[in-house]
């Protein structure tokens, strides 16, 4: 287990029933960097790989 599955889990096990929009989702990553400009390049990431799930691997 890695030390983010704790913070993982307490996400789902809080807000797990709820159903959120992407829209809802960018917004609360864009005030997490702003707290926390430190993160900004794994949020970046985080949010790159979340847009790109779909893609095929050829592309």
């Amino acid at each position: 287990m890695y030390f983010t599955d704790r913070g993982i889990e307490e996400l789902r096990s809080r807000r797990g029933e709820e159903e959120v929009s992407f829209d809802w989702l960018a917004d609360r990553l864009r005030e997490f960097v702003d707290l926390n400009p430190e993160f900004e390049v794994p949020v970046e990431r985080l949010a790159t790989w979340l847009a790109r799930l779909d893609e095929d691997e050829d592309e």
